[in-house]
């Protein structure tokens, strides 16, 4: 059985995954501001260390995004099993997290760049971006997945009278 991606021309499949991730950064424009903005929050006015504030930041952020992510950019994929869906969501939203931080840790303490403008280029630009790419990739691939009718349909037309 071919997939529904092996049916559709590829022109078509790269508009799909363009409005798709059009979406997803859209989403992911709000998840940066609550990003940006807890970060800031936390290391700047309440004095807490840079990795505690990224972690608690980006803890917010990935709530923000499950919700736009769930009920907008992929509020047409299956629904049917919410508590994997969660759990995968979490699970790739927290190795996200450690890349993130990953890069904000060796700007700061690896490398000696301690301005508030090094850490939020480390961990908003840098971390976050590569972060971000791997979300993307890991949610469509294995969070939010085509519901089972989509994702295996017959390779020829039922009725067809080919054989099998």
């Amino acid at each position: 059985m071919a997939s529904m991606n092996e049916e559709r021309p590829l022109r078509d499949r790269l508009r799909g995954v363009a409005r798709e991730a059009a979406k997803f950064g859209t989403v992911g424009a709000f998840g940066f501001l609550v990003n940006v903005v807890v970060f800031n929050v936390c290391a700047q006015v309440l004095g807490l260390a840079p990795i505690r504030s990224g972690v608690i930041a980006t803890s917010a952020a990935i709530c923000t995004n499950y919700v736009g992510n769930r009920y907008w950019t992929y509020r047409h994929r299956d629904r049917s099993g919410r508590r994997r869906e969660i759990a995968l969501f979490v699970l790739f939203s927290c190795v996200g997290m450690v890349i993130e931080n990953g890069v904000l840790a060796l700007s700061h303490y690896g490398l000696g760049l301690t301005s508030a403008l090094a850490d939020n280029l480390a961990k908003n630009v840098v971390g976050l971006g590569i972060g971000s790419l791997f979300r993307f990739w890991s949610y469509r691939t294995w969070v939010f997945r085509r519901a089972s009718a989509e994702r295996e349909r017959p390779s020829r037309p039922v009725g067809s009278g080919a054989p099998r």
